[in-house]
């Protein structure tokens, strides 16, 4: 949050949340993570704003992950992360879901998106 903060103030700064990581780790996320249980891949999305209450108040990230991103095997992929660096950085969020059995050898794809609402506090 922190991160969030600096990049809302022109005194203060930071870095953009542009990547996305995909991983097999299946423990509830908690505010304290700092990164994916179980990282499998990670690289720079291309991201959008999107209307979902007011103008402009949802950024969204799109990334599509594939063998020609080096990735070999079968990995049942159940957590997403976005994150402000190639390696290692900040990360904003991390969710868990249903595993989704990925073969890349066979050709598999998959498209990963995370989307954040800014909502006005009190």
């Amino acid at each position: 949050m922190a991160e969030v903060a600096g990049l809302i103030l022109a005194d203060v700064g930071g870095t953009p949340f542009d990547y996305i990581a995909i991983g097999t780790g299946t423990t509830d996320p908690t505010a304290d993570d700092t990164a994916l249980e179980a990282e499998v891949a990670r690289k720079a999305a291309v991201g959008s704003r999107e209307t979902t209450a007011f103008a402009n108040d949802t950024a969204k990230l799109v990334i599509t992950f594939s063998s020609a991103d080096g990735l070999t095997g079968t990995h049942n992929i159940s957590e997403i992360g976005v994150f402000n660096a190639e390696t290692g950085g900040v990360m904003l969020l991390r969710k868990t879901f249903d595993a989704k059995s990925v073969n890349w050898d066979d050709g598999d794809t998959l498209e990963a998106t995370a989307t954040v609402q800014m909502i006005q506090g009190t």
